[in-house]
């Protein structure tokens, strides 16, 4: 018996040891119209989230070495540092390095592809992966997947051709 109890222990601590939290994913995406480059012009530069993000009232560029960044000012005056991690003619991707936000080992990428059903639209696609800090799960992927939500829209709004000028073909 005290055998069985020394086994059922030492299998609840491997199991509780190695069981880490899983990170927490958020995957939005959005068709626009136009064609893919012509949407990726809006969003590409790393600081242009201060033109299309309704959330952003200012962004500045830095560079530290070879590193750069941006810090994003809300328009409720909270501020976000971001580091470029990579880019290239379709995408960037960024980490998180100081932030108000229910978040700590966040990695995210914005990027675009040509529509599959429709050439004359672009989707364009936002994802994260993270853990929750501060809060739960569900409140840190609901912050991140709201933030995703308004600039996907705010990209798609600014893509759309002026009032009148649609394409009549």
């Amino acid at each position: 018996m005290r055998l069985l109890k020394l086994a059922f222990a030492s299998l609840a601590a491997l199991v509780i040891g190695t069981s880490a939290a899983y990170a927490i994913d958020v995957n939005k995406h959005i068709a626009a119209p136009g064609q893919m480059l012509v949407v990726w012009a809006i969003a590409s530069e790393f600081c242009s989230i201060k033109d299309w993000h309704p959330a952003v009232a200012d962004c500045q560029e830095s560079k530290e070495g070879d590193a750069n960044f941006r810090t994003i000012t809300l328009k409720d005056g909270r501020k976000i540092k971001e580091k470029l991690d990579a880019s290239d003619d379709t995408s960037y991707s960024y980490e998180i390095v100081e932030s108000p936000l229910p978040v700590k080992n966040y990695q995210a990428k914005l990027w675009v592809e040509p529509d599959e059903r429709d050439p004359s639209r672009t989707v364009i696609h936002w994802d994260a992966t993270f853990d929750a800090n501060g809060k739960s799960d569900d409140e840190a992927k609901k912050t991140i997947s709201d933030i995703f939500t308004a600039g996907l829209k705010g990209i798609k709004q600014k893509a759309m051709p002026p009032e009148g000028q649609e394409d009549k073909n």
